[in-house]
């Protein structure tokens, strides 16, 4: 397939490319910083990689570089930078709406808040304690919502470079619901208490940026079982689920 990736330099851009390139895929990689992502790939996989360094926030731009794409992969920006990362995502996904020759395809970022608390009607970008500024994923995924893309959204919880986990693990995928057991009884606390018990369990949401950039590449087809769907992982032993 031929994949675009937008934010290619990031933790998880490259990681896409550098998988992207060994499973065989024509990747493309949109930067502001040649020479970044020469120095992060090396030289070898670097001559497999189409570039394009040009302007994120130009609508010509983008549309010109999505022409004949079969996906894109959104990793640019984060949602620190509040409306500048809204309107990246929001440029980029115009851009996939209105070039006729792009499959339509399309991976974006968001975070493990932006998914359901399983037994309530909640999700943890808002509750109390949580950064205002996760409410950028909730702006960008209400954006995919009107959208006839063929879209995901990934949610993990923190990426790390590596798995922590010394144990046999295999990755847990869920769609729209937080990937970790919830007790039934958390219906009966109030947001606050939620919220607590969501922070006292965070670590068990890490995941390695190389298991998230394998997850979307993986589920890159048009019309898979993720399309439409939020996207949450985490590790489960293959000794003992909670």
């Amino acid at each position: 397939m031929k994949i675009i990736v937008f934010g290619a330099t990031g933790n998880t851009g490259k990681r896409v490319l550098l998988q992207g390139i060994k499973m065989g895929h024509e990747m493309t990689a949109f930067v502001r910083n040649s020479e970044k992502l020469f120095d992060q790939l090396g030289e070898h996989s670097a001559r497999h990689v189409k570039m394009i360094v040009d302007n994120i926030m130009d609508p010509v731009s983008v549309g010109k570089a999505l022409a004949h794409q079969d996906a894109a992969i959104i990793a640019a920006g984060h949602a620190g930078q509040g409306e500048e990362f809204v309107r990246i995502v929001d440029n980029i996904i115009s851009q996939c709406e209105v070039q006729p020759s792009f499959s339509g395809r399309v991976w974006i970022m968001g975070g493990a808040g932006l998914l359901d608390i399983p037994h309530t009607d909640l999700i943890g970008n808002n509750l109390p304690g949580f950064p205002p500024e996760y409410r950028n994923h909730n702006r960008n995924f209400e954006r995919l919502q009107q959208t006839q893309l063929d879209w995901s959204i990934m949610c993990p919880g923190t990426m790390i470079d590596s798995r922590e986990h010394p144990d046999p693990v295999h990755l847990h995928v869920t769609t729209e619901t937080l990937p970790v057991p919830i007790p039934e009884t958390i219906k009966e606390y109030s947001e606050a208490d939620i919220a607590g018990h969501l922070f006292s369990r965070f670590q068990e949401l890490n995941v390695a940026y190389d298991d998230v950039a394998r997850c979307m590449l993986d589920h890159i087809e048009l019309g898979g079982a993720l399309k439409r769907k939020r996207v949450g992982l985490a590790y489960q032993s293959h000794i003992t689920e909670r």
